[in-house]
């Protein structure tokens, strides 16, 4: 197999990789592809995966120690692991009659990870790669501004529109991808209509569709210190919370503030209204957190 390959540079080129890191994984890629003891123990990893049903997760521990032994950043080799496998998940898109443009939006994903990464981390790759298990075992799909997933609800619940949700029940667990993209009302309401159609096979008789997230944007304290008009708040008030809980210590804060995570609170910047809110939130001592919340979805729309 050849990892520099023409499908390798066409992920750059699609999903528009920072052009500091184009040369840093094409060199990373051509190693593989020239040094033939390398290449072939990370083969050995790829098709082990890709051909099988492990977790991400147990090849990236795999990974980690075959970077080490070739001088390479594990961020980095992980990183390319996925490009490279990008391959084949692409012929199984194909085989499945799934589209080219949801696979692609799908793959914009490893810029978002790949920009996080070298701002938090300061390193060319990805510091979450098991994030991706999902999307290669083609149990996660981009649909617009967001990603929807498989998944099972965890507890029997009746929402507040009189919906009796089982535990157990098949459900599509939601997340939010670093985009950069707005969450305005038109971006919202056309994922929600394309993730109904989508996934119409798990649609409850009377024609529900059950997504379940569980975010620090749905903390229901932030009515106490976000701009209640802000796209953050207009896009929390379409969840119903079921639960939801402060935390001693904001591991979240890097989805604000990057890099600047690692500096004291008060050093922080604050010059976007978000980081401002927060900044001030938390240097009056109090707790952030996170909500767990559903929508419930009918003729593509939110029920209110």
């Amino acid at each position: 197999m050849i990892y520099l390959s023409e499908h390798f540079k066409e992920i750059e080129r699609r999903t528009g990789f920072p052009d500091e890191a184009v040369p840093i994984l094409e060199a990373a890629a051509a190693r593989l592809d020239n040094e033939k003891k390398f290449g072939a123990e990370f083969e050995k990893i790829r098709r082990g995966y890709m051909y099988g049903k492990g977790r991400l997760s147990k090849s990236t521990d795999k990974l980690e120690k075959l970077a080490e032994k070739y001088g390479i950043h594990t961020y980095t080799l992980e990183f390319v692991f996925i490009m490279v496998c990008c391959e084949l998940l692409h012929k199984r898109y194909i085989k499945a009659g799934i589209s080219e443009e949801l696979f692609w939006d799908g793959v914009a994903d490893l810029k978002y990870k790949l920009v996080e990464c070298m701002e938090c981390e300061h390193v060319v790759g990805t510091f979450v790669s098991g994030w991706n298990d999902g999307f290669l075992r083609m149990n996660r799909f981009a649909l617009g501004r967001f990603q929807y997933e498989y998944g099972k609800f965890g507890m029997n619940y009746t929402s507040r529109t009189g919906v009796k949700i089982k535990k157990g029940q098949d459900c599509l667990n939601f997340h939010i991808p670093s985009s950069g993209v707005p969450l305005t009302d038109e971006i919202r309401e056309d994922s929600y209509k394309k993730a109904y159609e989508f996934f119409k096979d798990i649609r409850t008789p009377e024609g529900y569709l059950i997504l379940n997230c569980g975010s620090w944007l749905l903390f229901p304290k932030h009515e106490k210190y976000l701009d209640p008009n802000s796209n953050i708040m207009k896009f929390y008030r379409e969840f119903e919370i079921y639960e939801w809980k402060e935390k001693d210590e904001f591991n979240d804060d890097w989805r604000i503030w990057g890099h600047y995570s690692d500096l004291p609170l008060e050093e922080r910047p604050a010059d976007t209204k978000l980081r401002a809110a927060y900044k001030k939130w938390m240097m009056a001592g109090n707790k952030t957190g996170y909500g767990c919340g559903i929508i419930i979805l009918k003729d593509g729309k939110p029920m209110k």
